[in-house]
């Protein structure tokens, strides 16, 4: 899967568990911008917010803080927040975001692509961003795999200490981990 497909595997399931239980739930997107879809109750909702998300495009310059700025206006008391991301940016814009929450119920789930979280290459690569589409020659080696785990290691060991501070929860999932594994570890 890609990371989009396996972050809105996750929303739809946050709806279905919201529509379960006679819940009312909002999905957004969000890179340069945010985007709401506001859905109301009943089983046909979850069919709309499947078809938002199968033709939702990823794409564009990822803006965390500033697009979940402007989601605080839509909730108006205490409530379940999910935020399905990579959470590759600044430990401390993602602190700020999470902190803007902390008086509800906040999940931050990190999704990463199979390659990202494994690095199973070695070798001579061009690798290209996503968002800014630039291009970047790399020299993929033991060392370098190495560097690479104990950095990954540590920018989410630094999340999920601010997480931590502050009641929230912290998740990470590869693309190739089941959908419903994922569930059954965040929700047990």
């Amino acid at each position: 899967f890609l990371k989009a497909e396996y972050a809105s595997m996750f929303g739809i399931g946050f709806a279905y568990m919201a529509m379960k239980n006679n819940e009312k739930f909002v999905i957004s997107t969000f890179a340069d911008q945010l985007e709401v879809f506001r859905a109301q109750r009943g089983r046909s909702q979850l069919a709309k917010v499947v078809k938002y998300l199968n033709n939702k495009k990823s794409g564009g310059v990822t803006k965390l803080e500033q697009s979940l700025a402007k989601y605080k206006r839509f909730i108006n008391s205490k409530s379940m927040v999910v935020i399905i991301s990579d959470f590759l940016y600044d430990v401390e814009e993602i602190k700020r975001v999470a902190y803007r929450f902390k008086k509800h119920d906040l999940y931050l789930i990190q999704v990463l692509d199979a390659v990202e979280q494994n690095l199973e290459l070695d070798g001579d690569y061009k690798l290209i961003d996503s968002e800014t589409k630039t291009v970047m020659r790399t020299f993929i080696s033991p060392l370098l795999r190495k560097n690479y785990f104990g950095m990954l290691a540590d920018h989410n060991s630094k999340i999920q200490k601010a997480c931590t501070e502050i009641g929230a929860h912290f998740f990470s999932f590869s693309t190739d981990i089941p959908i419903f594994d994922a569930f059954y570890k965040m929700l047990s």
